[in-house]
This record gives C-alpha cells, sequence and structure tokens, in this order.
C-alpha cells in the first residue's frame, strides 16, 4: 500500500479509478463534480441518470469514458452544518464505500479529492484527517494492495493532507 499526495488536476491522472466528489444527483454540478463530468465528456451524464443518485455517504462506480481513469467512484459527501449532522460519519463512509468499491474492482490504484472541502464547507483540517484515517484503516483492515492518491486543489489542502500523513 502506497498512499501519497499531490496537488493537480484529478481529472488527468492514468489511474484505475478517480472518486468524484459528487452531489445526489450523480448529474454534474460545480468542483471537482463538474471538471470530471467536463472531462469525461456527455456519456457520463447519460449514464449517471440511470443510477438514480446517490445517498450522502454512499458510493457508485461508471466508466471512466474520455477519462485516462477506468473508473470513477462517486461518492456523496456531506455538507458541513457545524457537525451537527453526523457529517463527520458520513463523510469517513465516502472513503469506506470508495474503498470497498475499489476492491470488489479489483484496483491497483486509486486518486482521492478532498471530498467536502469546497463548497460543501467541511473543515479541511478535520476532513483530511477523517479521510487519511478512513484510508488507511479499510486497506489495513481488508489487507488490499492499492496505490492511493490524494489529489489536492490547492496548496492549503495540499499541506494539511502532507502533515497529517506523515504522523
Amino acid at each position: 500500500m502506497k498512499i501519497s499526495v499531490i496537488e493537480g488536476d484529478i481529472t488527468t491522472l492514468n489511474v484505475d479509478a478517480i472518486v468524484n466528489a459528487a452531489n445526489v444527483s450523480l448529474c454534474g454540478g460545480g468542483g471537482v463534480d463538474g471538471a470530471i463530468h467536463r472531462a469525461a465528456g456527455p456519456e457520463l451524464l447519460e449514464h449517471c441518470r440511470t443510477l438514480g443518485g446517490c445517498e450522502t455517504g454512499l458510493a457508485k462506480i461508471t466508466k471512466g469514458y474520455q477519462l485516462p481513469a477506468r473508473y470513477i467512484i462517486h461518492t456523496v459527501g456531506p455538507v458541513w452544518y457545524g457537525g451537527m449532522k453526523n457529517e463527520p460519519e458520513l463523510l469517513a463512509s465516502c472513503y469506506r464505500e470508495s474503498i470497498r468499491l475499489a476492491i470488489e474492482y479489483k484496483l491497483t490504484s486509486l486518486a482521492f479529492p478532498a471530498i467536502s472541502c469546497g463548497s460543501y464547507r467541511f473543515p479541511t483540517e478535520q476532513a483530511c484527517k477523517i479521510a487519511i484515517r478512513e484510508v488507511k484503516d479499510a486497506l489495513e483492515r481488508e489487507s488490499y494492495n492499492i496505490d492511493v492518491y490524494f489529489v489536492a486543489f490547492d496548496k492549503k489542502v495540499f499541506r494539511q493532507l502532507n502533515q497529517i500523513l506523515k504522523q
């Protein structure tokens, strides 16, 4: 198991799967979600319309279409409401469910964005701690060997993820 942090555009990575910080409709939106839909092409939207959406904390998988990645794992992170609506557990579930699908599909490389850290306003430090902890725990529990990349969209998230990973 190798876990790395990189700063860049998740849509350009040549990995088995990228994780999409999706909204409940799975039909595209802003931020990472919109970028992935634009880069993957219109076939992704067509496919996502057949999936019936996705609940917060869960995940679904599609082909990568025009992306370098073979698959996209769509997971819906929680909107931050001060931590009073089970947000930390829902975010943790996003990472566990994404790893579960990676194992089910026998993936060898997976890239995560900082789920819920953008427009969903989850506190960055707390979200990064949850991300690193849940990925490490899930992979150790399952004894699964996979290269995981956390892809930061800005320097603040990049520094935070690196700091937590080194602890």
